[in-house]
């Protein structure tokens, strides 16, 4: 039985039809726009990977970590390597602002919500954290926010974040010896992460100036690496370059996070010890506004030692061990310059196979182990 077409609703018979014909043609457009998709081959064998990966308890590849441990003498003891891996970040972040519009900058759908309040920055680093950051809203970053959806985004600005702690007396070895290590330990970090002349690829006159020249093998492998960088000899391991032609700076700000301790040290003088992050957020060079994060965390074990029982030159420092990891760097490169990944692109190579990391996470140690593995990571 029929429903009879009441007053006030026209039968199909009463419709015009130019509008009965649009109407069918806006219909059948609403039904397949909503139809499930059929997934492509190349989604559907990556899916069927991922679920491989999984079931075995792997983690997707990630990034990567520099050139590592270096001794007295200058000599690399491993080198590891982070590299970065960025889809499933960004589907997470695809995924979110689906929910919450509002998280997009501007609020371009106009939910009358404002934009990301900026960020409080965090207290000084006194002591070893015990726990990576929380998660960061996962925004993407911009030339007005490059360290948006970072947990840096709250860290402190270049140097006001190499905060030195307060001077006291070692032992035998007074005030006085102690805060001159430490400024030079400051000076150190600086000219080697934070000089722009070093960041923009020059060489590291300001660092290099501070390590005692009666350390001539290390100062020589160094020298060997700014001049003819490769595998063995690469600057990376302990300044932060990047190469001009390729990438330039995303605004003038590098965030840094971080500590410093000291205690009598083996040379007659004071040792200190430095553990630093350094996040560097950049754009390519020939234009586009892609802004890329590369992440540094640097350890440093440095000694003031006592001219008057050691062979050693006054005001500059005996440089014991250094370790760093980088974050988002290609594995594969090895020419004196650290080479950022871009979310539109990926660089060639296979992929890596090192356990993921997190290179925000500052509670852990720094691992020392065997050269030339490539690592994962989860975030940059």
């Amino acid at each position: 039985m029929s429903e009879k077409p009441s007053d006030d609703q026209p039968s199909a018979s009463e419709i015009p039809d130019d509008v009965w014909e649009q109407f069918t043609r806006d219909t059948e457009r609403d039904i397949r726009s909503s139809a499930p998709k059929e997934p492509s081959a190349r989604a559907r064998m990556v899916t069927e990977r991922l679920r491989e990966q999984d079931a075995r308890g792997e983690l997707p590849p990630g990034w990567r970590t520099g050139p590592a441990w270096q001794e007295m003498n200058g000599r690399a003891a491993r080198r590891r390597k982070l590299w970065a891996f960025i889809g499933v970040p960004l589907a997470a972040a695809v995924a979110l602002v689906a929910l919450k519009p509002s998280l997009l900058p501007g609020d371009p759908f106009g939910t009358g919500e404002s934009g990301a309040a900026e960020a409080s920055p965090l207290p000084d680093e006194t002591a070893a954290p015990t726990a990576a950051p929380g998660a960061s809203d996962p925004e993407t970053p911009t030339l007005d926010r490059p360290f948006a959806g970072s947990p840096a985004e709250r860290w402190a600005d270049g140097e006001a974040g190499i905060v030195l702690p307060e001077a006291k007396a070692v032992g035998a070895v007074s005030e006085g010896r102690v805060e001159e290590a430490l400024r030079l330990t400051k000076k150190l970090l600086v000219g080697a992460n934070l000089d722009p002349k070093t960041i923009r690829g020059a060489r590291p006159t300001a660092a290099l100036s501070v390590l005692d020249p009666k350390q001539p093998e290390l100062l020589d492998d160094l020298d060997t690496g700014l001049r003819s960088p490769s595998e063995k000899h690469d600057p990376v391991t302990l300044f932060s370059r990047f190469d001009p032609d390729e990438v330039r700076p995303a605004g003038d700000v590098i965030k840094t996070r971080g500590r410093m301790t000291f205690k009598k040290g083996t040379q007659g003088g004071v040792a200190v010890r430095a553990d630093y992050t350094f996040v560097y957020p950049v754009v390519r060079a020939d234009g586009p506004t892609e802004v890329a994060r590369t992440i540094v965390r640097r350890v440093l074990d440095v000694e003031l030692a006592d001219p008057g029982r050691y062979e050693v030159t006054p005001g500059r420092l005996l440089l014991m061990n250094y370790d760093q990891e980088i974050g988002n760097s290609s594995c594969f490169v090895d020419d004196g310059y650290l080479h950022p990944e871009f979310s539109s692109s990926r660089s060639a190579g296979p992929d890596p196979s090192g356990p993921a990391t997190d290179p925000y996470d500052r509670s852990r140690e720094l691992e020392r182990g065997d050269g030339g593995d490539c690592g994962t990571v989860t975030r940059t």
